[in-house]
């Protein structure tokens, strides 16, 4: 396989006024990953101002992953169709006023109604991020650009962590959660004033009108790459170990199963944050300059996740040792930034007008694994009295039955990105050259 990225006829040059428009695209989803990882450190407290139990508790981020993972086809076709400011603002605009009723909602339907509209908000950030950056810079900065986004969503995450976990304890439910959507409303104003879709003299082609059967053939060309598939299971395999730590469970495990003070579990959460954030540029860069690393990364990483949970739930005694716990965290840090890789087999295996659709097939991998754990853990709970070792296991599950897929097809995405390579080149030798005589 390549070792690098090809830089394609017409590509954008990217430069500082790229980074301008494409950070405010972050800062967005900066934004977003506040509010989707709030209730990660509100989750004993929910559970009792909304006087339910462990598998109610987890129906929150069920159903609010549910509606982003259900929501990651259309929002990749209406970023081909509309552009990334349209659905970036609409995405504001939900997220926004979901955190700010969740902050007023006093009873358990109306904070799960809030966290549905969060999600439906939050579902259409990432996607517009990956496009943005995709029509300002270069194609060989991809891998790069991809993760130093995801590197500023775990900075939310950490924001989430630090400081919403201190306000929520001082200023309480309320004035945090609706004090917090100030946020929305700045990005909001920003986005309206200085975000542009493309750069200057990069315009796209324009878009035929949809003919009949547009939307199911859109999706069906994006499935049909080996490439799509397998960043899907990629996605799908690597993330959700973290993603279910973070959002709920983590704090929880950390404090009622593992004895931990919830100071200690707190700078627990963080070392993941910060662990995510250094892999990230680290597996940015190693992915920008040899793409064959991508799957031994993304394989690594799945292996590593599985040998530290098992360590941590088979350990003798009451209690997984304090440095066991430091570095199962640390590892954790991994699972997004490998995540990532996911994109980087879908993105060389599908023209631009389809990468939206395509980034929206492989974001639904680790967030449909996410909601199938945290629905797993918190019935296992409830059913186990509280055994968080024995809902833990379900992990292992849905490890395994990534890791086959990705197994099964990295041979025939390979063959296919090797022939898109070739063909690429090809068409560039012949490219028309202009007559300098004329």
């Amino acid at each position: 396989m390549s070792s690098g990225c090809i830089s394609l006829p017409g590509d954008p040059p990217g430069g500082r006024r790229a980074a301008g428009v494409w950070g405010l695209g972050v800062a967005v989803y900066f934004v977003a990953i506040i509010f989707r990882t709030s209730l990660g450190v509100a989750g004993i407290d929910a559970a009792e101002r909304f006087h339910v139990g462990a598998s109610a508790l987890s129906t929150f981020s069920i159903l609010q992953l549910l509606v982003y993972a259900g929501m990651q086809i259309p929002v990749g076709l209406m970023v081909d169709r509309l552009g990334t400011k349209k659905v970036l603002a609409l995405g504001v605009v939900l997220f926004t006023a979901g955190q700010f009723g969740f902050g007023l909602s006093h009873s358990y339907a109306a904070a799960l109604a809030c966290r549905a509209l969060l999600g439906c908000g939050d579902a259409m950030t990432f996607i517009s991020v990956l496009r943005l950056g995709a029509r300002w810079f270069p194609a060989r900065r991809g891998p790069l650009i991809a993760q130093v986004a995801a590197l500023f969503g775990m900075a939310g995450n950490l924001i989430s962590t630090l400081v919403l976990a201190r306000l929520l304890h001082g200023a309480g439910w309320t004035r945090t959660f609706t004090g917090s959507a100030a946020a929305g409303v700045v990005v909001l104003v920003l986005l309206l004033l200085f975000l542009k879709d493309h750069p200057e003299g990069h315009e796209p082609a324009p878009a035929p009108p949809p003919g009949k059967g547009f939307v199911g053939q859109q999706i069906a060309r994006a499935w049909r790459e080996p490439g799509t598939r397998l960043g899907l299971w990629t996605h799908f395999t690597t993330q959700f170990p973290a993603m279910v730590f973070l959002l709920l469970w983590g704090m929880p495990f950390l404090v009622e199963a593992e004895g931990v003070d919830r100071g200690t579990a707190g700078m627990l959460l963080t070392l993941v944050v910060l662990v995510s954030m250094a892999v990230g540029l680290v597996y940015g860069q190693i992915i920008a300059r040899h793409h064959a690393a991508r799957m031994p990364l993304a394989l690594g990483t799945v292996a590593a996740t599985a040998v530290l949970w098992a360590a941590t739930l088979a350990w003798p005694g009451t209690h997984a040792p304090m440095w066991l716990l430091t570095v199962l965290c640390a590892v954790l840090g991994a699972c997004g930034p490998a995540s990532m890789i996911g994109f980087d087999f879908a993105r060389p295996a599908n023209p631009p007008e389809r990468q939206g659709t395509a980034s929206g097939i492989v974001n639904m991998g680790g967030f449909t694994a996410s909601i199938t754990t945290l629905l797993a853990v918190g019935v296992l709970l409830d059913a186990t009295g509280g055994n968080y070792r024995a809902a833990f296991a379900s992990v292992f599950v849905l490890q395994a039955l990534g890791l086959t897929q990705m197994l099964r097809l990295r041979g025939r995405a390979q063959r296919r990105e090797e022939e898109r390579i070739v063909a690429s080149r090809v068409e560039t030798v012949h490219v028309p050259q202009p007559d300098l005589r004329a």
